[in-house]
């Protein structure tokens, strides 16, 4: 279904960012732009880092819900609004829904994230769950804007929307106005369109890169139709971006502004959620770190340049955090798991142990099994998990313990 749009496409001015602007700053706070030497050093070029996960809502899309909602006569704001969002734009529209006294209702597919279910929640919206995806989700809060007179607050293809997310744009070039790319992450393409249209309009030699995750590439698709399209369904760490179909007015703003459009999975995106931890100490969600993965794993010819990265939102499972620690750590090498073949027999275990220390291996975990069908009735197998300083170390370890008469193999 193709949204209606009730005025012209394109009708944004950079003059209702400003004014968007001065509407939210006494409630949203200017992030940091900070410079990141770990980054640059990593990246060939010089690294800004805007961490708009530090917003009260944890993402920046609480500047776009704010700025709608102080749109809002008090008689609408009485009778309430609704919306449907995976979970940032829900916990911006509760947060601030709630300080303004507007009943908040929130439409979020079955699958959300159970931290932002919760968080939207605690800011006392009331969480309808409907459906597997935004999409659906999106069709609820429509009827239910019909049904119960309540006004629809749209997470990205509204105007006052996008000029509450081009907020950021002003911010980036307040603080870096020599900028020479910026990476934006892209699910709906309100946030893109709102700082292409800053950034364009005052430095139009400042390039702007979107970000999509290859599970789901709406604005690449859309860019390759030359018109908005449903992409098929798709799981990603990115459920912030999962969004199947951009929006109209974010698609004609985009065309406008978007220089080119590259492409993430979910690997790369963990890759740079474990990067932001170990060196800015800030945790971001897929969607938040998807910006940063397109850095780090794509050839975009910025070496040298002056590059800002929004980290766009940090409303992240601690599970999930856990899960990609511990991959990361294992494709990097630092963490192995092996497999080693023992005489059951004393002091064996004692001797892997001493040769393992010799190797500067720190050892995590180990797990002792002699009732294995695979093994003979006079040997036990010893599992280890070991911390290392890398591949490099990991390997020369596997080396030593086999030169050193062990049966051993990595898992």
């Amino acid at each position: 279904m193709t949204d209606t749009v009730s005025e012209p496409l394109d009708v944004l001015e950079i003059k209702d960012i400003y004014a968007a602007l001065q509407r939210i700053r006494p409630y949203i706070p200017h992030t940091p732009l900070q410079r990141s030497d770990a980054l640059s050093e990593i990246c060939h070029c010089q690294v800004y880092v805007k961490f708009e996960n530090l917003q009260r809502t944890g993402s920046f899309k609480e500047r776009g819900a704010l700025n709608k909602l102080l749109e809002l006569q008090a008689p609408v704001l009485k009778r309430g609004v609704i919306t449907a969002s995976a979970g940032n734009h829900a916990q911006g529209l509760a947060y601030h829904g709630r300080r303004l006294g507007a009943p908040v209702h929130i439409v979020m597919p079955e699958v959300s994230p159970l931290i932002k279910i919760k968080a939207t929640q605690d800011y006392g919206a009331h969480v309808i769950l409907y459906g597997e995806n935004y999409d659906e989700a999106y069709q609820r809060a429509r009827e239910l804007e019909q049904s119960e007179g309540l006004t629809f607050v749209h997470p990205f293809d509204d105007k006052a929307v996008i000029a509450g997310q081009g907020t950021i744009g002003l911010e980036i070039l307040n603080d870096l106005h020599d900028v020479d790319a910026v990476l934006v992450a892209v699910g709906g393409g309100g946030l893109v369109a709102g700082i292409g249209c800053v950034i364009k309009n005052i430095h139009p030699q400042t390039e702007i890169i979107g970000v999509n995750t290859k599970a789901i590439p709406s604005m690449v698709e859309a860019f390759k139709h030359n018109k908005t399209v449903t992409v098929p369904k798709d799981r990603t760490i990115a459920d912030g971006i999962a969004v199947r179909k951009v929006g109209d007015l974010c698609f004609s703003m985009a065309k406008k502004y978007i220089d080119r459009m590259v492409e993430v999975d979910d690997e790369e995106i963990a890759n740079a959620i474990l990067t932001l931890i170990e060196h800015e100490k800030t945790v971001a969600e897929g969607a938040g770190a998807a910006a940063m993965a397109a850095l780090l794993h794509r050839p975009l010819n910025l070496e040298g340049k002056k590059v800002a990265v929004i980290v766009c939102g940090g409303n992240i499972n601690v599970n999930l955090i856990a899960r990609i620690i511990d991959r990361g750590l294992i494709k990097d090498g630092r963490r192995v798991r092996l497999s080693v073949i023992l005489p059951d027999r004393p002091g064996m275990l004692a001797a892997l142990l001493t040769h393992v220390a010799k190797c500067s291996a720190n050892v995590l975990d180990v797990q002792h099994e002699r009732s294995i069908h695979h093994i003979g009735l006079n040997d036990t197998e010893v599992s280890l998990v070991l911390e290392t300083k890398g591949q490099s170390h990991a390997d020369e370890l596997l080396i030593a313990l086999k030169q050193a008469g062990f049966f051993v193999k990595a898992m």
